[in-house]
């Protein structure tokens, strides 16, 4: 579904990613992992085409998105719950969600969002600006659902948040798993995802240095010790 090749990209005169290259298979929950400055959310934002790309290419299913503008790309079925949550401050949780939704039918809406978070209901006529950080992520995941995705693209999903609310974000994930939506996702909670996740990506300096299942990731103490401090 989604596939990186050779992506390069920076900031400035900066260059953070070199040659970098991995896939998101359809219906698969795919990690990218390393330590803070690596490269994570720079290849987030170079899908999305928040970041220009200096070299390679970025498809997805049979569209190259390289030098789309991000709305382009939201529109083809990627949906990105960015680092900061980036809620409309003094939009109501309900316009929040309908801000940008793309309906289809059978697909995701109001209903069914308030159904996977029920305090999203409870809340709806709050604005942004007044919700925990833990509603402003439930709020973040259910507006990028809101255009009914065929790719779910998270940073940082958890990071910040109380022991409870990462607990009904972690659920939430796996009811998405389960309803085989394809998920790329950067977290630091590599137990958790190596429980949801089927592949794993390790990035070192801006370039994939392991790839793997969870099952040969359980076993790579080295990569675990070497790569992300654990």
């Amino acid at each position: 579904m989604l596939t990186v090749d050779n992506l390069s990209a920076g900031y400035g005169d900066t260059r953070v990613l070199f040659d970098l290259s991995f896939r998101v298979n359809d219906g698969e929950m795919v990690t990218l992992l390393g330590r803070n400055g690596m490269g994570k959310t720079t290849t987030l934002r170079a899908i999305m085409g928040l970041l220009p790309a200096s070299g390679g290419t970025v498809r997805f299913a049979d569209t190259t998105l390289t030098g789309a503008p991000p709305y382009q790309i939201g529109q083809l079925g990627l949906g990105l719950v960015p680092e900061g949550r980036q809620v409309f401050p003094t939009l109501s949780v309900a316009e929040n969600l309908v801000a940008t939704a793309r309906p289809r039918p059978g697909g995701w809406d109001l209903a069914r969002v308030y159904e996977l978070f029920p305090r999203l209901r409870e809340r709806r006529r709050h604005h942004g600006n007044q919700l925990s950080g833990g509603e402003q992520q439930m709020l973040a995941i259910g507006r990028a659902l809101m255009i009914n995705p065929r790719l779910l693209i998270l940073d940082e999903a958890t990071e910040g948040l109380a022991p409870l609310i990462r607990e009904e974000i972690w659920q939430c994930l796996a009811n998405l798993r389960q309803e085989r939506l394809s998920i790329l996702i950067v977290d630091k909670n590599v137990e958790r995802l190596t429980r949801l996740a089927d592949r794993h990506v390790v990035i070192e300096k801006g370039s994939v240095v392991w790839e793997g299942s969870s099952a040969e990731l359980a076993r790579a103490d080295g990569v675990k010790q070497r790569y992300l401090g654990i």
